[in-house]
């Protein structure tokens, strides 16, 4: 069986004509030339707004408060607020954790989608660990409150965001994983109501601990932590729903792709213990291997039934065909999405899920973020030319000057640790790639 010389290719255009969600009501900012005193009337409007709606988050109604967190998310969606984040970097982080713990279902859902565009507004650094040690403990603890799938699901998003940006070390990303988990295997005698989770948060767990699963070398986790996760995700994937399916494809994707069902299998013949025991985990690792494989195949043809949208079962067959020839052949996905006129590619399943998963989270502000949120430039090596798609040449405020411009500025501090980190999980994951159809030998 033979490795295919081709790989499955798919091309997206975005076109950053298509984001319309600025707040700024002034007529000029649709000129197709903008002058650079129009650009910061704009943004003193934006300021205005932003300062108005953090006013607002301290009123007592809550669907005052509700409303001020959608006008914050909208303009931080429309662009880069560094100067708003500069002033009020504090205020906005304690306001949305405060309604977070006392809101409804909506606010908190709010809440946490804000906290998420605000750590990914600033990027690596101390301000992003701030935001990953307030929020996590109150996130921990509100997905413990209520079933309400849209605001566990908001809240499951955000605790992936903020430790995907602000975490230091892998043990910080297992403490969210392992906070994703217990949602939908709590331990035993824990406070955690036994509360059968519904399809929508089983999707928005496990895409969530996905996304974080491609930020951490995964050769370091037990691997008792794999077999677990894998038998799992192997569960799923005959479910009747056909998201919850796809989800778990994507992470079984990522998972092979560390190689870790090739780790469990070569601890499992180093260890030096029971033989009769350790044959019986190397008998079940490959009869694991070889059920996920025909699930795989199963899913990439089915024919409906499962599901009702043809649409979603078209998209399903598509990624189990790309999961299957990776498996079998070693064959990479690769996409390309045009975004202003530029290219950006993924070549991994790493890339493609942290893709996918981000642009899901961003939705209408993905264009623009990606063309100005620097943090997106270092994690895809994406280099737009126009990343401003003005008429003229952007003027950097003072602002943004301080954040960016400073070589021993704490930004490009945090910014150089984070590129040394992804090439070094870049680099590991070379090593752990591996064609699930391959011999036993090479395990």
């Amino acid at each position: 069986m033979g490795k295919r010389s081709s790989q499955r290719k798919h091309a997206t255009m975005l076109d950053s004509d298509d984001d319309n969600s600025s707040v700024s009501s002034s007529s000029t900012a649709r000129s197709d030339r903008m002058s650079v005193s129009a650009n910061e009337e704009v943004q003193l409007d934006k300021d205005s707004l932003l300062d108005q709606a953090l006013d607002a988050l301290y009123e007592k109604r809550g669907s005052t408060r509700e409303k001020a967190l959608s006008t914050i998310i909208e303009t931080f969606n429309s662009g880069l607020q560094h100067e708003f984040v500069e002033k009020k970097f504090a205020t906005l982080l304690h306001q949305c954790i405060a309604s977070i713990k006392k809101g409804s279902a909506k606010e908190v859902s709010l809440a946490s989608h804000a906290i998420g565009l605000l750590a990914l507004t600033v990027g690596c650094g101390d301000n992003a660990r701030e935001i990953l040690e307030e929020t996590v403990p109150t996130v921990s603890q509100a997905l413990k409150i209520g079933a309400d799938s849209s605001k566990i699901s908001a809240l499951l998003e955000c605790l992936a965001i903020v430790t995907f940006v602000g975490r230091n070390d892998p043990a910080e990303t297992e403490r969210s994983m392992q906070i994703m988990w217990q949602l939908v295997h709590p331990k035993l005698g824990s406070n955690v109501a036994a509360v059968k989770p519904s399809p929508a948060v089983i999707t928005a767990m496990v895409s969530a601990w996905a996304f974080l699963l491609t930020s951490i070398d995964g050769w370091s986790l037990d691997p008792k932590i794999w077999q677990e996760s894998i038998s799992y995700l192997s569960g799923l994937l005959d479910k009747d729903d056909r998201s919850v399916r796809i989800a778990a494809g994507e992470a079984l994707a990522v998972i092979f792709e560390m190689g870790s069902l090739e780790k469990l299998c070569s601890q499992v013949k180093d260890t030096g213990g029971d033989s009769t025991q350790d044959g019986k985990e190397l008998v079940h690792m490959h009869g694991l291997k070889a059920k996920v494989l025909n699930q795989v195949r199963n899913l990439s043809v089915e024919a409906g039934g499962k599901g009702s949208a043809k649409k979603d079962l078209n998209s399903q067959r598509n990624l189990f065909k790309d999961i299957l020839e990776f498996l079998e052949y070693a064959s990479f996905p690769e996409t390309l999405m045009k975004i202003g006129g530029d290219a950006l590619q993924t070549s991994t399943w790493c890339q493609l899920i942290q893709l996918n998963f981000l642009k899901h989270f961003l939705g209408g502000g993905f264009v623009k973020h990606m063309q100005e949120n620097e943090l997106l430039h270092d994690i895809f090596g994406f280099a737009p030319k126009k990343k401003y798609n003005l008429g003229v040449e952007h003027q950097m405020s003072s602002g943004e000057k301080r954040l960016y411009k400073s070589p021993n500025s704490v930004r490009n501090k945090a910014r150089t640790r984070f590129l040394n980190k992804q090439r070094m999980l870049s680099e590991g994951r070379n090593v752990g790639q591996f064609a699930v159809g391959a011999g036993d030998d090479e395990f």
